[in-house]
C-alpha cells in the first residue's frame, strides 16, 4: 500500500516535469536584461531559501523528496549538501503530518519552508494551514507568532487532469491571518521569497511550474543577498492609456504578450503584475483605471468567486468605479474539472488570445 501511495504521487510528478519542459518551452519569451544578468524561476527560488538559510539559523526547509532527490522540481537542489539533514527534511508522504510539525515548529521559534510537491496535496493539510497556522496568533492574543512559508507549485501545469490542476489563490486569498503571494518573474519569485520568510506571519507561496525552467533578467539589485520586495505590493510591467489589464502568475506572460498584439492595432494597453493576492493592492489598480477607464483581470483559476471577483468587487467599492467606462472583463479558466484529454485542456485554460479578445471587448472593439 506505502509503495503504491507513493507512486501514485511521484507520476503525476514526473508528468507534471516533462509537460512543464515541453510547455515551458513555448510559453518562454526573451526577457532582455539590461544588467546582463539573469536566471530562471528555479534557480531564483533556490538562491532565496539559500541566502535566508545563511542568514538565519532558524530557518530550515522540509517536505517530500525536498533533500536527497533535491525537490521534485530541482528547486532546492544542493541544499542538503549545503546544510545537512537537520536543516533540509526530507518527510513521509503525509501533508497533514509535516505541516503540522511545520506549524509546531514555528510556533517554537523557528522559521520553517514547507514544500507541497504540488498545491494540490495541500488539500490533505489544509486544516492545519487555516486553522493553525493563520489562525493561532488571533486566538492567542498576539502571544504565539506562526512565521512559516508554505511554498509550492500552484495552478495548472499540463496532462495531469482535474485533481492536479487547480489554482488556490483565492481559495487562501479569503483566510484572515493568511498572506498569499503569486510571483510571475524571477525577481518576484526571489525577493518575495526573502520577504516571507523574513515575515512573522504565516505566507502562502503560490508558484507555477511552468515558469520553473524561464529565464528572466535580473537587476543589480536583485543580485544584491539582501533584496527584498515588499509583500501587498502590485507592480505595472508595462505602461497604457487604453486599458488596464491585471494579472498574476503565468498569466502575466500572457498579458504581455497580449499588450504586445493589441500595440499593433494602435491600442496601449497597462499590465500589472498583482505579486500578491492577499494584501491585495487595489490602490494600484484604481490609479491604473484612472488613467484607461477599462479594466481586465487575468487568472487561470475558476471563474466563480475567484481572484478576478474579489479585484471586481474592490473596484465596485472604492473610488475606481468612478472611472470606469465599460464594464470589467474577466479571464479565467473554464467552469469544469480539468479535462485530461489535449484538445479539451486545450480549451480549458486562458492565453493569449484570451487576453486580446476580453480587451477589445472593454473598448467595444468587437463582440
Amino acid at each position: 500500500m506505502a509503495s503504491r501511495s507513493a507512486f501514485s504521487r511521484l507520476v503525476p510528478a514526473i508528468t507534471r516535469a516533462q509537460s512543464a519542459r515541453s510547455v515551458g518551452a513555448r510559453l518562454a519569451r526573451g526577457y532582455a536584461s539590461q544588467s546582463g544578468h539573469t536566471m530562471t524561476v528555479r534557480e531564483a527560488l533556490n538562491a532565496a531559501m539559500e541566502e535566508e538559510m545563511l542568514r538565519d539559523e532558524n530557518v530550515f526547509i522540509l517536505g517530500e523528496e525536498v533533500a536527497r532527490y533535491n525537490g521534485a522540481y530541482k528547486v532546492t537542489k544542493g541544499l542538503l549538501d549545503k546544510f545537512g539533514e537537520k536543516r533540509v527534511v526530507d518527510t513521509p508522504i503525509t501533508e497533514m503530518g509535516f505541516a503540522g510539525l511545520a506549524i509546531g515548529s514555528a510556533f517554537a521559534g523557528l522559521r520553517p519552508i514547507c514544500e507541497f510537491m504540488t498545491f494540490n496535496f495541500a488539500m490533505q493539510a489544509i486544516d492545519q494551514i487555516v486553522n493553525s497556522a493563520a489562525k493561532t496568533h488571533y486566538m492567542s492574543g498576539g502571544v504565539l507568532p506562526c512565521p512559516i512559508v508554505f511554498r509550492g507549485p500552484n495552478g495548472a501545469a499540463a496532462g495531469v487532469a482535474a485533481q492536479h490542476s487547480q489554482c488556490y489563490a483565492a481559495w487562501y486569498g479569503s483566510i484572515p491571518g493568511l498572506k498569499v503571494v503569486s510571483p510571475w518573474s524571477s525577481e518576484d519569485c526571489k525577493g518575495l521569497l526573502k520577504a516571507a520568510i523574513r515575515d512573522p506571519n504565516p505566507v502562502v507561496f503560490l508558484e507555477n511550474e511552468l515558469l520553473y525552467g524561464v529565464t528572466f533578467p535580473m537587476s543589480e539589485e536583485a543580485m544584491s543577498d539582501n533584496f527584498l520586495l515588499p509583500i501587498g505590493k502590485a507592480k505595472v510591467e508595462r505602461e497604457g492609456t487604453d486599458v488596464t489589464i491585471v494579472a498574476h502568475s503565468k498569466m502575466v506572460t500572457h498579458s504581455l504578450e497580449a499588450a504586445d498584439e493589441l500595440a499593433k492595432e494602435g491600442i496601449k494597453a497597462e499590465v500589472i503584475n498583482l505579486r500578491s493576492i492577499r494584501p491585495l493592492d487595489i490602490e494600484t489598480i484604481n490609479k491604473s483605471i484612472k488613467k484607461t477607464n477599462r479594466l481586465v483581470t487575468a487568472e487561470g483559476g475558476f471563474p466563480a468567486f475567484g481572484v478576478g471577483s474579489e479585484i471586481c468587487a474592490q473596484v465596485i467599492e472604492t473610488e475606481g468605479f468612478d472611472y470606469l467606462d465599460a464594464p470589467v472583463e474577466r479571464v479565467t479558466g473554464a467552469d469544469v474539472p480539468t479535462p485530461y484529454a489535449v484538445n479539451l485542456e486545450n480549451l480549458t485554460f486562458p492565453d493569449t488570445n484570451s487576453v486580446i479578445k476580453a480587451a477589445k471587448r472593454a473598448l467595444y472593439r468587437t463582440n
